[in-house]
């Protein structure tokens, strides 16, 4: 892959990771601040935007993974003190 090729995919990388991070967080929001029809907190309510949230985490940590290992140099070895 071209050295534009490589660049173009890990700002991809970043700018889905911020995305993904920014939804995760929104989706958090809106289950901590859950309202039944009275206008109470609803604590067992917004379930579903738990779940949006944990899901759009999940796919920030995978950009983050891909966006790390992607600069490795495949030709060397990759050393865990480097």
């Amino acid at each position: 892959m071209s050295y534009y090729g490589k660049r173009f995919m890990s700002t991809f990388l970043l700018a889905a990771g911020i995305l993904w991070a920014a939804i995760a967080v929104w989706q958090f929001y809106l289950f901590v601040v859950f309202r039944d029809a009275r206008g109470a907190l609803d604590v067992q309510g917004g379930g579903s935007h738990l779940w949006y949230a944990i899901g759009a985490a999940v796919l920030t940590c995978l950009c983050v993974c891909f966006g790390i290992f992607r600069r490795i140099n495949h030709t060397e070895e990759f050393h865990i003190t480097s």
